[in-house]
């Protein structure tokens, strides 16, 4: 299997990026948060699961190790394939996800879109002995030009399914926690679902 990805960063899409790798271009489906920290034109290395199905062969790409280890431990619960694993990891940092887990944070894993109340608790579960405590890092997203985190939320939102006038909303109840100098979009766009999910 593909381990990991290196190469320029060819275009960027809502929920994709294509990096050119030997003169192929790979399409790797990404979080928004992942996305954020690409420039097209620069060099990316991105980790990388391939997810195999009979009629498809899909390339998921992070922003970490840590990430990618999430996604592919989550997607061992019954119910979990690669979309609602993605979500996971676009709304929770791998710390919030081993977080909501360890404390049987039901609450905090419905705030992901396509996860129930049942499902929640089933992916607690399963995963409860096997997810890992904690590591008290926080997800590192790269620093964003003021007025382009607004841009890339709103998009991230729109990419996971919410109408453009719901994210135009979240986007405005998260606006005083953008930091001037460095906006963390990955931060930004965790805190924008959960103020969607309140709604």
């Amino acid at each position: 299997m593909i381990a990991f990805v290196r190469g320029n960063v060819a275009a960027v899409t809502l929920s994709s990026a294509i990096v050119e790798v030997g003169g192929i271009g790979l399409e790797l489906m990404c979080t928004p948060g992942t996305i954020a920290q690409l420039r097209t034109g620069r060099q990316a290395t991105l980790p990388t699961s391939m997810v195999v199905r009979e009629d498809s062969l899909t390339l998921y790409g992070f922003a970490d190790e840590e990430e990618k280890a999430i996604f592919e431990l989550v997607q061992t619960a019954s119910g979990v394939g690669p979309k609602v694993a993605q979500s996971i990891i676009a709304v929770l940092s791998p710390d919030g996800v081993r977080t909501a887990i360890a404390t049987e944070d039901v609450k905090t894993l419905t705030k992901v879109p396509g996860i129930g109340q049942k499902g929640a608790q089933r992916i607690i579960l399963e995963l409860k002995d096997r997810i890992g405590a904690p590591t008290g890092a926080t997800a590192g997203g790269a620093p964003v030009a003021a007025a382009a985190w607004r841009d890339q939320v709103h998009q991230g939102l729109v990419g996971l399914g919410y109408n453009a006038k719901d994210a135009e909303k979240a986007v405005d109840a998260v606006a005083d926690q953008a930091d001037a100098g460095s906006p963390d979009v990955g931060a930004l766009l965790r805190a924008a679902l959960r103020s969607l999910s309140k709604a």
